[in-house]
């Protein structure tokens, strides 16, 4: 009888510890983590019979992660401060609460392009209702990334607005990594950001942080530029687990009337340009940096139509880059990928080249990528502007201020 009795109490206690193996630690029912859409979220993904995508996918369609660098169209449908606290790089924002207030991001994007919208995950139905508008407004390849910014951000680098970045100043809750060139950095930069030129990353990847779990911030010329996109990618190979990109860079900080580096030196060009005799070569403008051709002039003559014969607009960026949009009658060499005697060969003889890019810093590597190595630059300057250009080339450019070294 006593041997029963325990027999009971040992298959009593077996079936109390399986009823306890979905419990956590407070008592309750642990949930599952959803590795599927849940069930209201799979109904709306039927009825707009959407396709889903997975992180692999994501991962490539964001190309080299810049707005604009992306082979497809990524849109964010979650409330704008989330997305301004971390989104997946090169999204756009379109709440799908406030559609009509946002929508006009779009004006400009083809109806055949790729579009790939993501929310909250699984369980979250904004990104299927979104994409259910965007195919009745007549987009015609809209799919889903349904794991959205849950599956991301535990995967791989975070791009982050002004809010972040201000609030990890002001905390010192974070390391700002300045990806631009040192005397771009040495210029200006954000205040407590260290130097992280993406060219010389063997170089300095020394200064990276011991803790892997420290939350790091690259920037660097703004969204057109990848560079701090290529610190983030080094970073996420290395192991740190919290690493953001600051998409809208030092151009974005500084239009917000942040204080940076080199805010003293703000009034320096204006007294030098009053008093200095202005310099030409064969009727081109010389700027005052070392290497540019002078910003504003060459920005009149770009608005005009009125470009020097004897000159030829050389975008240095890679071949994606310039085919998404580029300033008309520039021929494209991707000059990251060549050395100086290759660079120097495919530039015209009888022309003078005027380099540019998105940000003005690969412009500059250009430049000084042939001086440095002893090529004749005589006949060589860079354009050191932030340009955006969309489809039909239709092209904003903000003249970068010189840096005065």
């Amino acid at each position: 009888m006593r041997f029963k009795i325990t027999a009971v109490l040992v298959l009593a206690l077996a079936l109390m510890l399986n009823g306890c193996a979905g419990m956590n630690g407070t008592g309750t029912s642990a949930q599952k983590e959803l590795t599927a859409p849940a069930p209201n979220v799979q109904k709306l993904i039927d009825k707009f019979q959407l396709d889903m995508v997975d992180y692999a996918y994501v991962k490539q369609a964001i190309g080299n992660g810049t707005h604009g660098g992306a082979t497809a169209k990524l849109i964010d449908a979650r409330p704008n401060k989330k997305f301004l606290t971390a989104t997946i790089p090169s999204s756009i924002n379109i709440p799908d609460t406030q559609i009509d207030q946002y929508i006009g991001q779009l004006d400009n994007v083809a109806k055949d392009t790729e579009i790939i919208v993501y929310c909250g995950g699984w369980k979250c139905g904004k990104s299927p209702k979104l994409a259910g508008h965007l195919q009745k407004l007549g987009y015609t390849d809209v799919k889903l990334y349904q794991a959205g910014m849950p599956e991301w951000a535990s995967r791989d680098y975070i791009e982050v607005g002004l809010p972040v970045v201000k609030a990890a100043l002001e905390k010192d809750s974070a390391l700002l990594m300045d990806a631009r060139p040192r005397k771009k950095y040495l210029a200006s930069t954000i205040p407590g950001a260290i130097y992280m030129y993406d060219v010389e990353l063997d170089r300095l990847s020394s200064r990276f942080p011991v803790n892997k779990n420290e939350a790091i911030i690259a920037f660097c010329g703004g969204y057109k530029c990848d560079k701090s996109h290529i610190v983030a990618n080094k970073l996420i190979a290395e192991g740190y687990t919290d690493v953001r990109v600051f998409a809208a860079g030092l151009p974005g900080w500084k239009k917000a009337g942040l204080a940076t580096t080199g805010g003293g030196a703000a009034a320096k060009p204006a007294k030098k340009e009053a008093v200095a005799e202005a310099k030409f070569i064969e009727g081109i403008k010389v700027g005052e940096d070392e290497g540019t051709v002078d910003g504003e002039w060459y920005y009149a003559k770009l608005q005009n139509g009125n470009l020097p014969d004897n000159s030829v607009l050389v975008d240095v960026r890679g071949p994606e880059d310039f085919a998404a949009g580029h300033i008309p009658g520039a021929i494209n060499v991707k000059a990251g990928d060549l050395t100086a005697m290759q660079l120097a060969a495919k530039l015209p003889e009888d022309k003078i080249s005027i380099f540019v890019c998105g940000s003005g810093a690969r412009a500059m590597e250009a430049y000084f990528k042939l001086k440095d190595a002893g090529k004749d630059v005589s006949k060589v300057m860079y354009f050191d502007a932030n340009v955006s250009c969309v489809t039909g080339n239709n092209c904003e450019i903000e003249v970068n201020e010189p840096l005065g070294l």
